[in-house]
């Protein structure tokens, strides 16, 4: 790698203790109304810990009051609804978030989110301006459905949106469950479930003055009914194409952004907590050449500068949580030492510590150069990383800030009996 990055990147980093030194951040975020979090990987303590104390900050002394993360809304709602006070009975946070039985589990089951739901719900506990948590992910699409039949049942159960919901969840029925059955099924029959989730989605918004309650149940149902009908267009695109199925999971994330949003207000500020993969600026990497998008890119597209940040994360060396096949039990992994002349190399570099650097209009140009930039996913093997794991990217393009965690450690995952995949 050339000198001149070596050089930008000793002058411009700053050391990165605790998070009292991440000031600089939080000035240079300003009044942003998106905050986007990102991780190199899906099981490492470090990248949590800092997210949830960076989050903290953000919450504390800038008012933000929606976190969104890469996650299933109906769990997600279980953890929403204990921060907020909205669910009864004696609930640890373990408790709550053993509700995330999805694999991989220990993306949100974890110790270390357990310790940050145990804060929000403290924080909210003393504060009029309570701090929601919302999953915005995808792929729960008989988990919401079944969400949507039984809240109707219960609040309308003469009612035409229930006939909606029974009907199109009947369309899933026969495929027991399995993604991939009703993506095959798709390739013969292009319309399967298309016409149902689209009525209902559409009905329940011409009715949501039906639905109005003071502890978010309006929004669920909504959201629910979101997610049914991307997730049908989600599987059907699975035997098309990865790229296509990529791009409509994050435009489907970008959606539940926006009606979290607007749920709550145009003055409400919101944490996004995703892989780097999905709040790094797509543009700003190889993704663009094969027409793929993502959340950053889209929610900078939408918005004005100002009010969209992005902060990667990236390690050196440590360990991870993953496993080495799609559904079966995680690991410990050790993570080797970076690839020589990636990003995390040089970072390494040019000084084995933790540290953090700010993109400015005055130090961008010296960032705009193509390197390679680690990405582990919650699949993963060492031995294959240097073929696979770094995306070429633009790193000043990308994000507007950078957390570097030198050595890091795999994260604490709660156990989950017999996940779903």
């Amino acid at each position: 790698m050339s000198e001149p990055l070596e050089e930008s990147v000793k002058k411009h980093t700053q050391p990165f203790g605790s998070v009292e030194d991440l000031t600089p951040l939080l000035d240079a975020i300003g009044d942003a109304k998106i905050v986007m979090l990102g991780e190199a990987s899906h099981g490492t303590s470090e990248f949590y810990t800092v997210r949830a104390e960076l989050s903290k900050r953000l919450i504390e002394e800038k008012g933000f009051s929606l976190i969104a993360v890469e996650g299933d809304w109906p769990s997600s709602q279980q953890v929403n609804r204990y921060i907020k006070g909205y669910s009864s009975g004696e609930q640890t946070p373990q408790d709550v978030l053993r509700s995330f039985t999805r694999w991989p589990t220990w993306m949100w089951a974890n110790e270390e989110i357990a310790e940050f739901i145990s804060w929000l719900k403290a924080h909210n506990g003393q504060s009029d301006h309570k701090v929601g948590f919302y999953g915005i992910d995808v792929y729960s699409l008989w988990e919401s459905m079944e969400e949507v039949v039984q809240y109707l049942t219960h609040t309308n159960p003469a009612g035409a949106d229930l006939e909606l919901a029974k009907k199109a969840f009947s369309c899933f029925e026969p495929f027991n469950r399995e993604p991939e059955q009703y993506a095959i099924s798709t390739a013969n029959f292009t319309q399967v479930c298309v016409d149902e989730v689209s009525k209902l989605l559409s009905s329940i918004r011409n009715n949501e003055d039906q639905y109005k309650n003071r502890q978010e149940s309006d929004l669920n149902l909504e959201i629910n009914a979101l997610v049914a009908k991307n997730a049908e267009d989600y599987y059907r695109a699975m035997v098309q194409s990865g790229e296509i199925s990529w791009n409509i999971r994050d435009e489907h994330m970008v959606e539940a952004i926006n009606e979290i949003r607007d749920y709550h207000g145009s003055d409400a500020k919101i944490i996004i907590w995703e892989h780097n993969t999905h709040i790094g600026d797509a543009r700003a990497t190889d993704m663009r050449r094969d027409g793929m998008l993502n959340v950053g890119q889209i929610l900078r597209e939408q918005n004005r500068p100002e009010d969209v940040f992005a902060v990667g994360f990236g390690t050196y060396t440590g360990t991870v949580i993953a496993s080495d096949s799609w559904g079966v039990p995680y690991e410990r992994i050790a993570v080797p030492p970076a690839r020589i002349n990636s990003w995390e190399e040089i970072l390494h570099r040019t000084g084995a510590a933790d540290k953090f650097l700010i993109f400015t209009e005055e130090n961008r140009s010296l960032f705009d150069v193509w390197v390679g930039h680690r990405a582990i996913g919650v699949v993963y093997n060492p031995e294959f990383e240097a073929h696979g794991n770094y995306v070429p990217s633009k790193m000043s393009q990308r994000y507007d800030a950078f957390i570097f965690i030198d050595e890091t450690k795999a994260l604490t995952p709660l156990e989950i009996e017999n996940p779903i995949v």
